[in-house]
């Protein structure tokens, strides 16, 4: 079998980045972000990207990287906060952005991994979210069809993983990281803790290996806040 095991992000991401490309990444905010690579997907200089995620980042961390270095043309997400560039283009009509209700994002992506091409929800009937698309009444509701979601790459972060791409993620860092895992026509997965096969217990596996087509041990990270609130010491 091929090795998965890739030296660095940027060898991760040879051969598989281009113009115009639909690139997945994991994370909540900066929680669980696949931060070596998307530098390296900076740092491959692909234009025109459609980007999918919960969010894009905040100012100077995560998938802003991307952005700042204006190489994304579309973004498709639940959360926009805290991305003053994101907002300033968009005003400007200088990038297109599909709003998604979270969890009608999640189970998008979720549908799309699992080969469903769409589904029905009564999120969003009555509102902009459904201007455009088909609607369709069951047992006397409303409800919206959306479609699924796949990518040419998928980039998660994930805790632990073995060399054959068995993925563990760690608390809350799990977020949308294992449904973006499925719906890449690559999935690239950087972890902090790289073991051999066998190390990892079966029953505690939350990515099969099947769905990771590369693996890097990331390096360097920090753990950044998105929005530092304090009150004077003392105050209650």
């Amino acid at each position: 079998m091929t090795s998965k095991i890739y030296p660095d992000a940027a060898s991760a991401l040879k051969g598989l980045t281009r113009d115009g490309m639909t690139v997945m990444a994991g994370g909540f905010g900066l929680c669980g972000i696949p931060e070596n690579l998307i530098v390296a997907l900076r740092d491959s200089g692909a234009k025109d990207l459609t980007v999918i995620g919960n969010n894009v980042g905040c100012d100077e961390h995560g998938m802003w990287l991307v952005l700042a270095n204006n190489q994304i043309k579309k973004v498709l997400a639940s959360y926009v906060g805290e991305n003053k560039i994101l907002e300033s283009r968009y005003m400007k009509g200088e990038i297109e952005v599909e709003f998604n209700p979270q969890g009608t994002l999640a189970e998008r992506i979720r549908a799309g991994g699992a080969g469903i091409p769409a589904f029905y929800t009564r999120t969003g009937y009555g509102t902009k979210v459904a201007e455009g698309k088909e609607t369709r009444q069951f047992n006397g509701e409303w409800y919206v069809m959306e479609t699924g979601l796949t990518a040419d790459v998928a980039l998660v972060k994930a805790w632990k993983g073995d060399a054959a791409g068995n993925l563990i993620y760690r608390k809350t860092a799990r977020n949308f990281n294992p449904m973006i895992a499925t719906a890449g026509k690559v999935t690239i997965a950087e972890v902090e803790e790289l073991v051999p096969v066998g190390a990892l217990p079966p029953d505690q596996i939350h990515t099969p290996g099947i769905f990771v087509k590369r693996i890097i041990q990331g390096k360097d990270y920090v753990k950044h806040i998105e929005r530092r609130t304090t009150r004077p010491r003392g105050s209650k």
